[in-house]
């Protein structure tokens, strides 16, 4: 019987399905597939065009990691270590995201359908024209990060820290749930903030089902927000 990852959602493989045209990459991966008792690191390694769908890479060290054109299909990335990294058209349909840290790494074009980001962390991300059908967002911190052209549709949302950057092209239908603001909506380069019931009804005007909550106010009067949401 196969042993359960740490995250408790994918059994133990350590069979790289394809591994990268880098030869010092190529290398770190069959090292560390020999080590079973052994986490990923490959920080700042060029893995483009890699595969490693299935794979447990839970606290993996992927900092600056290159993944142009990778498949990480149904890849267990459970508090991963992603800043930085290029993700760029990526495939990470169903991989399992939640509680990663993605602060500035690079998304464009690629695709989470169904993937769980469940508080992560993804500021300053630049996810322009990537696609996260029916993902999973709930708890997770978007602050700073770009959704221009992105496609959230069908996506959950529950005290979500959208303070993102949106534009007409981001498609919306079908997003559901709770947000925090306020976003950005960028209209030919010209930028200005949208929050509360403005933000409520440019969302939900395009399809989505969602309720921007106001923050509560700390005992000592700050405002704050819930999150932690898996």
């Amino acid at each position: 019987m196969s042993a359960l990852s740490l995250s408790g959602i994918r059994d133990v493989r350590r069979v790289v399905p394809l591994l990268p045209p880098d030869a010092e990459a190529a290398a770190v991966l069959r090292e560390w597939a020999d080590r079973a008792d052994s986490l990923l690191d490959v920080s700042a390694l060029d893995l483009s065009d890699a595969d490693l769908s299935g794979l447990d890479l839970a606290m993996g060290l992927l900092c600056e990691t290159v993944l142009r054109d990778a498949k990480l299909v149904g890849t267990d990335l459970h508090r991963a270590r992603l800043e930085g990294a290029v993700l760029d058209r990526a495939d990470l349909s169903s991989a399992w995201l939640a509680k990663a840290e993605l602060d500035e790494a690079s998304l464009r074009g690629a695709v989470l359908d169904g993937a769980n980001l469940g508080s992560s962390g993804l500021y300053e991300v630049d996810a322009r024209s990537a696609r996260f059908t029916s993902a999973n967002f709930n708890g997770a911190s978007l602050v700073g990060t770009r959704l221009e052209g992105a496609d959230l549709s069908r996506s959950s949302v529950r005290e979500t820290s959208f303070k993102a950057v949106i534009d007409e092209h981001t498609v919306v239908t079908g997003l559901s749930g709770t947000l925090f603001g306020p976003a950005v909506i960028d209209r030919a380069g010209a930028r200005r903030p949208i929050d509360g019931f403005d933000l409520e009804r440019w969302l939900n005007g395009r399809g989505a089902k969602v309720r921007v909550l106001v923050p509560r106010l700390t005992s000592r009067g700050r405002r704050g927000q819930a999150g932690g949401v898996p």
